[in-house]
């Protein structure tokens, strides 16, 4: 079994990483989609708030490796899981001998553009909106998101600051 798991900031490309491993025979499995799926069931809207407020109630409750172990019990061949965001969820699948971190960063303003595109309730309408929202994932709070320290334990980072063609070849390059 093989697995990549793919971690970074707002807007720098991941789903767009986790497409290209797609089309490479991987299974997708989304953190998040864990996350949407509670969300759902609790008949609450799919806002970045509501996601970060939902996650990190999930870590509190169950355990900072709670989405992790709960995604790896879906995994049975090679995939690739995107939106990890905590180190405690990156010291659960590195359990797996196959395991490789992969970071996936831009710049800020190209970030927030990218963002606005996409059309979801991203919860910021500015560019200062956006980046103090991102502040609130870049704790060190052992039960809540740190997104920072969770791309200082990346083994290969990819800095996304080009057009899609430019990143399939640094995704070739990493494979």
């Amino acid at each position: 079994m093989k697995l990549i798991g793919i971690t970074g900031t707002n807007g720098a490309g991941k789903g767009e990483v986790a497409a290209y491993f797609k089309k490479q025979g991987y299974t997708y499995f989304s953190l998040s989609d864990i996350i949407r799926e509670k969300l759902h069931k609790n008949g609450k809207e799919m806002t970045r708030d509501n996601l970060i407020k939902m996650g990190n109630d999930l870590r509190e409750k169950y355990g900072a490796d709670i989405l992790a172990r709960l995604v790896l019990n879906k995994v049975n061949n090679k995939a690739v899981i995107d939106s990890i965001r905590n180190p405690k969820e990156i010291q659960y699948l590195r359990k797996q001998k196959t395991f490789i971190l992969l970071a996936v960063d831009a710049p800020v303003a190209l970030r927030y553009k990218r963002v606005e595109k996409r059309g979801r309730n991203e919860s910021a309408s500015s560019l200062q909106e956006f980046i103090k929202k991102e502040a609130e994932e870049i704790t060190s709070h052992e039960k809540r998101q740190q997104l920072q320290n969770c791309m200082k334990m990346a083994d290969y980072t990819i800095f996304n600051d080009s057009t899609i063609e430019e990143l399939h070849k640094k995704l070739e390059r990493f494979l």
